[in-house]
């Protein structure tokens, strides 16, 4: 779960260290407020304290340091190239069988679609994230947003078209 949480907030932030930060803090402020809750409502409440945390972090941003923000959100990080193949190798069974060239270009495609989710709203990239990436049904993704189910379909309509078209200009078919 904190590797996907790490992902999603680097994809907000672009930061390394601070989505390390974001996460870390929402997961101390789960376990110190919400520890005695039942295990199956703890997802949904960590992506709402994650969403939050990430919301304030901008915020403060915005207020510091408006052009420190800008800049830093339009200079990806060369350092994401390495966490894709982290991803294709969790798989157990499956990663002895590939060859070093399907490695390859699955760590390309991936790169791709991060690059390409990183391009996406706000809002049309969280809630694609947490539908698709964290599994949450849509009454709980719009619970975690504070947003209604159907501005969470409509997010979600909206982030897959645009990724399917960016794909396919690519020349990628999944």
């Amino acid at each position: 779960m904190e590797r996907r949480a790490f992902k999603q907030a680097i994809f907000t932030t672009q930061n390394e260290e601070t989505s390390l930060d974001l996460v870390q803090d929402a997961m101390l402020k789960l376990a110190e407020s919400y520890g005695d809750r039942p295990a199956e409502e703890l997802p949904m409440l960590f992506q709402r304290i994650l969403q939050n945390a990430i919301r304030d972090y901008f915020r403060r941003s915005k207020v510091r340091s408006t052009w420190t923000t800008l800049l830093s959100s339009l200079a990806p990080d060369d350092d994401e190239t390495a966490d894709p193949l982290e991803i294709i190798g969790g798989n157990d069974g499956a990663s002895n069988l590939e060859t070093p060239e399907t490695r390859f270009t699955q760590g390309q495609i991936i790169a791709i679609i991060e690059s390409e989710l990183a391009k996406l709203p706000p809002r049309q990239r969280e809630a694609f994230l947490m539908r698709y990436w964290e599994e949450l049904d849509v009454a709980e993704t719009a619970a975690a947003m504070g947003c209604s189910e159907g501005s969470v379909k409509t997010h979600c309509s909206r982030a897959t078209h645009t990724l399917a078209a960016a794909l396919k200009a690519k020349g990628i078919s999944l």
